[in-house]
């Protein structure tokens, strides 16, 4: 799966950027349509804690499916996207068996 993460005027560390392709890498096994993934990290201007902003955009044959979730942590808010990015998935496979 081709993976692209993309920060806005900011530099993603190394771990950051692994921490996020290993939890997009379990995407894959729920649905074998998975092509790959845009992932863009913003810092919010916000006057909360909450300022970090992941959005996903998963990749799949015929259809797109996007999540956006902010939080304290870029990794607090990729486990958010992927969690209602799994859940779409999955709706998206139960609707395509469907057919």
């Amino acid at each position: 799966m081709n993976i692209k993460i993309n920060p806005v005027h900011f530099k993603a560390d190394m771990k950051l950027e692994t921490f996020i392709k290993e939890k997009l890498q379990k995407l894959p096994v729920l649905y074998e349509g998975v092509i790959g993934s845009e992932v863009m990290l913003k810092l919010a201007n916000s006057e909360t804690r909450d300022n970090k902003v992941v959005e996903i955009r998963l990749l799949v044959r015929g259809y797109d499916l996007f999540a956006k979730k902010q939080a304290k942590t870029f990794e607090e808010a990729t486990d958010q996207s992927i969690e209602a990015l799994r859940k779409q998935l999955i709706r998206h496979k139960e609707k395509i068996r469907g057919l």
